[in-house]
C-alpha cells in the first residue's frame, strides 16, 4: 500500500473535494437579509392595511366636510414600508407632527399634517373661506395648536373606527412638534408602515402622513388573518343577529288599499252629499298589505273594536 499517487490522481481528488463542498455549502441556500429593515411585514398584510385606510379615507372626507363646512377631496396615495429615518426625510419643515399613543400596545405612531393644510384649516375655523394661498413657512403658535385639537380628535376618531375591524386601538396624542427631527420616538433604522393621504381644500393641496411601527403591525398578524377569513366566509349567526338588532328600530310605511271602480274626473267633481258609490268589493276578498309600496303579505278584513283591521293570513305570492 506504499504506492505513490500521480499528479493527475491528486488533482482529481482535490476537484472531487471542491465539488462536494460547493454542493453542500450553506452559502448556496442563503437568502440575503437586510439588517436595516428587520421588521418587514408580508405583502398580504400590507394590502389589508391599504384596504383598511381606504375605509378611513371615505369616512374622513365626510367628517372633515361636516366639521369645516367646506368641500374637500381626500385621496389615499400610497401605503409602503420604510425605515423611520426615511419617513422623516420625506416630511417638510416646519410642519405639524404628533406622537400618537397606541393603547393597549406599547409604542407610538406618528401623524403629520403639512403646513399647506394647517393654515387653510385654521382660516376656515376662524370664519374664513380657506381660499387664500398661504406661502409663509412658519411654525404654528400655541393658540393655533389649541384650535387644532378638535381637528385631531376627529381624525383619531375615524382612525380608531377604521382599525376597529382588526384591533381596538385607543389613539391619543402624546406630544406635538413642528420639526420632524425633534420627534425621535423610534430608532432611525426601525421599520414603519407609512400611509400617505392627499387632502385638497379649495386651491390648497397638502399631505397627511401616518407611520405605524411594523413590529406592532406584525403583532396583529393573526387578527388580520382572522378578519380576512371572516370577510371571505359567509356571515355568522351572531353577525346576522347584530344586523337584525340594528334594523329593528327602522320604520316602515304600511298600507292596505281597497281597490274600486275607475271614475271620470267630471263624475268625481259632480258627487254630492247623499250619493252612493259602489266599490263592488267582496268583504271576504283577500287584501294586500304593502310595506313601503311593495306587496309583502295578504290578509282579511276584521273588526277591532270600532275600527277596521287586517288579519295577516300569509305571505304575498311572488309575481312571475
Amino acid at each position: 500500500m506504499n504506492r505513490q499517487l500521480s499528479q493527475q490522481e491528486i488533482d482529481a481528488v482535490f476537484q472531487n473535494v471542491r465539488g462536494s463542498q460547493s454542493e453542500g455549502s450553506p452559502s448556496r441556500r442563503a437568502i440575503s437579509f437586510d439588517f436595516r429593515r428587520p421588521d418587514r411585514i408580508a405583502k398580504s398584510q400590507l394590502r389589508a392595511i391599504h384596504q383598511l385606510h381606504d375605509n378611513f379615507v371615505r369616512n374622513l372626507v365626510s367628517s372633515l366636510s361636516a366639521y369645516l363646512r367646506s368641500y374637500l377631496i381626500v385621496n389615499l396615495v400610497s401605503v409602503e414600508q420604510l425605515s423611520y429615518s426615511e419617513f422623516l426625510e420625506c416630511l417638510p419643515s416646519p410642519t405639524v407632527i404628533a406622537s400618537l399613543g397606541l393603547k393597549p400596545y406599547d409604542g407610538n405612531a406618528v401623524l403629520e399634517l403639512n403646513s399647506s393644510l394647517i393654515f387653510p384649516i385654521l382660516e376656515i375655523l376662524l370664519g374664513g373661506d380657506g381660499k387664500l394661498q398661504f406661502t409663509a413657512q412658519r411654525e404654528i403658535t400655541e393658540i393655533e395648536q389649541v384650535l387644532l385639537d378638535g381637528l385631531f380628535r376627529l381624525i383619531l376618531r375615524d382612525l380608531k373606527e377604521a382599525w376597529r375591524f382588526v384591533s381596538n386601538i385607543d389613539f391619543s396624542i402624546d406630544t406635538i412638534e413642528t420639526e420632524p427631527q425633534f420627534l425621535q420616538i423610534l430608532a432611525p433604522t426601525e421599520a414603519v408602515v407609512a400611509v400617505a393621504i392627499e387632502i385638497r381644500i379649495g386651491e390648497s393641496i397638502g399631505m397627511m402622513n401616518i407611520a405605524m411601527p411594523s413590529i406592532i403591525i406584525k403583532m396583529m398578524r393573526q387578527k388580520f388573518d382572522q378578519q380576512w377569513s371572516l370577510r371571505k366566509s359567509e356571515s355568522t349567526a351572531d353577525e346576522q343577529m347584530r344586523i337584525l338588532n340594528l334594523v329593528r328600530a327602522a320604520k316602515l310605511r304600511s298600507e292596505v288599499v281597497l281597490e274600486g271602480p275607475e271614475l271620470l274626473l267630471r263624475d268625481l267633481m259632480n258627487l254630492e252629499p247623499g250619493d252612493v258609490l259602489s266599490f263592488d268589493y267582496r268583504v271576504n276578498r283577500p287584501l294586500d298589505l304593502l310595506l313601503n309600496g311593495d306587496k309583502r303579505y295578504v290578509g282579511e278584513l276584521v273588526s277591532v273594536g270600532r275600527r277596521a283591521g287586517l288579519r295577516i293570513t300569509g305571505p304575498a305570492e311572488e309575481e312571475s
